[in-house]
């Protein structure tokens, strides 16, 4: 008995006692953009110091990332694109180092235990670029007249910053931008100090909520900035090109102040510690709902703003599980437009549906499936868009006002700062309403034709 006692604690001394260290997997596992986040770790912050010189187009920055090991971690991969590297460390220790097309491969000095907090820290410099969308353009780090800005759905941020670049990998964001004497610079969350020195200054930010990697941003330019609060309290922090002749700065943010309020009062309480918005003469042909405060190419248009604002709700704070569920980003943000127009002495939203059903069955836009669009489908007008709010009316009528918006406002307070999909979507109004909705669900967002009407309860 003694001896085999001897043997069994020999054992355990040396063979390890959670299992083998292997690498994480490239991509986070979603099938519209294989290579997007990464495996085997959890990111929990992101601390980006960047410093930009415009004439040159260059930046220097440094990466701080802290992350938890899901698994026992041999090496492990960040989505990064471009630019120089001088540098990677893991917990304070050089790490080897290569990059691999869009992944940046990191092996550290040892492996890193499942359940481990780590941090990571890349120093790079260079002249990022935007990445050509074959759908919106330009994305990621967009050069501007006076400085650049960052619009970066669906995989942009990868251009100026080693990341995880996954929707699901939500974080916590804050930010040293340090800029010439002059220029302004704003990002997601609350200003955090200024600090000025040698004819350069360094504005800090910082996200006290936990954000989708591809809403990051950054704005840099000579922007006239206000700062106040909307009449139901919520901060108010705008930006605007001076450029922008038709944009006066004073309604942009009364417009802001009042659409959010107004959402608040739709939507439930408003998620975050600030909203706001940038205008930037930026050669874009889009506006994007970076967290906090979206930014707008060139126009303030009140619609647009209650699009944009609307997400800060639906895909900001509750935020896709994969991008195949982008229909609950857009087709809430769209349903918010008619909404908003109905309460404006516009089309109802009866007479909105009615125009888009009236589409002949034999058109092949009824063809793309809402809830699976393929990569190429994603930002569909009519399919995301269009359909995507058609959904949420035709769910209405089927289980009527009282349950509806009952959903309408219970979905963003339940997955609050969290991943949902349509799965749990079509879940959770099955819930609330006491209804069996799969045969409505699969008409509406996972048949590639054209629905039948919805049949009041």
């Amino acid at each position: 008995m003694a001896s085999h006692g001897l043997a069994a604690v020999l054992t355990a001394a040396v063979l390890p006692l959670s299992g083998p260290f292997t690498p994480g997997a490239p991509g986070a596992g979603d099938p519209y953009f294989p290579n997007a986040g990464n495996g085997g770790f959890d990111v929990g912050s992101y601390a980006i110091s960047l410093a930009y010189t415009p004439k040159t187009r260059r930046i220097a920055a440094t990466t701080r990332i802290t992350a938890t090991a899901t698994q026992n971690l041999s090496r492990f991969d960040l989505d990064f694109a471009g630019n120089t590297i001088g540098s990677v460390t893991v917990d304070g220790a050089r790490a080897r180092y290569r990059r691999d097309g869009g992944e940046l491969v990191i092996t550290p000095a040892r492996g890193l235990p499942q359940g481990h907090e780590f941090t990571v820290a890349v120093t790079y410099h260079g002249r990022p670029g935007a990445n050509k969308d074959p759908e919106l353009g330009q994305t990621g780090w967009i050069r501007t007249k006076d400085g650049a800005v960052t619009l970066s759905q669906p995989v942009g941020s990868s251009t100026w910053f080693p990341v995880s670049d996954h929707p699901s990998d939500k974080a916590l964001f804050s930010y040293a931008i340090t800029v010439p004497k002059g220029l302004r610079a704003l990002a997601n969350g609350e200003p955090a100090g200024i600090a000025a020195r040698h004819g350069r200054t360094t504005y800090r930010w910082r996200s006290s909520h936990p954000m989708a990697p591809y809403l990051a941003m950054v704005a840099i330019g000579r922007f006239r900035v206000r700062d106040g609060r909307s009449p139901g309290g919520v901060r108010t922090i705008t930006a605007v090109d001076p450029v922008l002749t038709d944009v006066n700065g004073a309604k942009f943010q009364r417009d802001t102040a009042a659409v959010t309020d107004w959402e608040a009062r739709t939507f439930g309480r408003f998620p975050f510690r600030s909203t706001g918005g940038v205008a930037d003469d930026v050669d874009v042909s889009y506006a994007l709902e970076t967290q906090n405060r979206p930014v707008y190419p060139g126009t303030t248009d009140r619609i647009i703003l209650v699009h944009e604002l609307a997400h800060q709700w639906f895909g900001d704070s509750v935020s896709v599980a994969r991008w195949k569920d982008i229909w609950l980003n857009e087709g809430f943000a769209t349903y918010a437009e008619w909404l908003w127009t109905a309460a404006h002495g516009g089309k109802s939203t009866a007479q909105r549906f009615a125009k888009l059903y009236a589409k002949p069955a034999s058109d092949k836009a009824w063809t793309i499936r809402t809830g699976e669009p393929g990569q190429r489908g994603m930002f569909d007008g009519f399919a995301i868009y269009d359909r995507g709010a058609m959904t949420l009316e035709a769910l209405r009528r089927t289980v009527g006002d009282k349950a509806f918006f009952r959903v309408l406002r219970g979905w963003p307070a339940r997955f609050a700062g969290r991943n949902a999909g349509s799965t749990d979507f079509v879940a959770f109004a099955e819930r609330e309403t006491g209804k069996d909705l799969d045969r409505f669900f699969d008409a509406w967002l996972f048949t590639g034709a054209k629905p039948p009407a919805p049949q009041p309860s």
